[in-house]
């Protein structure tokens, strides 16, 4: 273990042998950080938070402490991280209210970049990319492979489909289903993110199948309840396409249409 000896660190937290904290930062009670860590200078970490393995943040990151909501009164609340996160400069990412499950929770591998915000109860996939200055509001739920382009928002309880992309300046205030580029204030779905899936894997014929489904859903004029029976039907044939359908049971804001 290394802590700089200017580093304040809370006697009821408890760091991994070899998790490093850097020059003024403070580590807060009932923090958990596990092993690898590198908490750079000025880093301010409270908790209840539990930190998985080999994450890294940079000078002025906030994280875990108390959510930005009138109704919370001191509870014990929590923020859960997974592994190999990294947290840029003045990144804030805030513990959870009573109003949902108490927690916010991070999964893995993903890359949080300067003065992006992550808002209390939200539910963070792995693999995700949030650019300068992203926000997600309260309560929301982004899937895996997502990027955010920068200065882009969710609002509070929408949901962000893995794979989905949104552009610079975009405002998510619906649901953005999977596989799918939006842009726009309000954002709009505008064409599939083929060249994010073709990273992934995505083969031609995936990558076909999808641009089908989203002609399905955004230019054939159908019904939403109409539109969604004929992708339940191509996923029968086409498992590319279950992630689609399937969120769309579960979205409870709407989708952004």
């Amino acid at each position: 273990m290394s802590i700089h000896p200017t580093a304040i660190i809370s006697p009821q937290a408890q760091l991994a042998a070899n998790v490093t904290v850097g020059p003024y930062s403070i580590i807060g009670d009932h923090v958990e950080i596990g092993s690898g860590t590198k908490v750079g200078p000025h880093v301010v970490i409270n908790g209840p938070t539990v930190i998985g393995k080999d994450n890294q943040f940079f000078q002025f990151a906030s994280i875990g402490d108390a959510p930005q909501d009138h109704s919370y009164k001191g509870e014990a609340t929590r923020l859960e991280i997974g592994d190999r996160n990294i947290f840029r400069e003045c990144v804030t990412i805030n513990r959870g209210t009573t109003k949902q499950e108490w927690v916010t929770r991070i999964a893995s591998d993903n890359l949080f970049l300067a003065y992006s915000h992550v808002a209390h109860d939200c539910t963070v996939g792995s693999h995700n990319v949030f650019s300068n200055a992203v926000g997600l509001a309260g309560h929301v739920e982004v899937g895996d492979w997502v990027i955010f382009g920068a200065y882009s928002g969710v609002h509070q309880f929408a949901k962000i489909g893995s794979h989905a992309f949104l552009a610079n300046n975009t405002a998510a205030t619906y649901d953005i289903p999977p596989y799918f580029t939006a842009e726009g204030r309000p954002a709009v779905p505008r064409i599939v993110n083929e060249i994010g899936l073709k990273r992934r894997g995505f083969n031609e014929q995936q990558v076909r199948n999808i641009r089908n489904a989203f002609r399905v859903l955004y230019r054939s004029k159908l019904k939403l309840d109409e539109a969604t029976l004929r992708l339940q039907t191509l996923a029968e044939t086409q498992p590319e396409i279950q992630p689609i359908v399937d969120f769309l049971a579960r979205s409870q804001r709407g989708i952004a249409r």
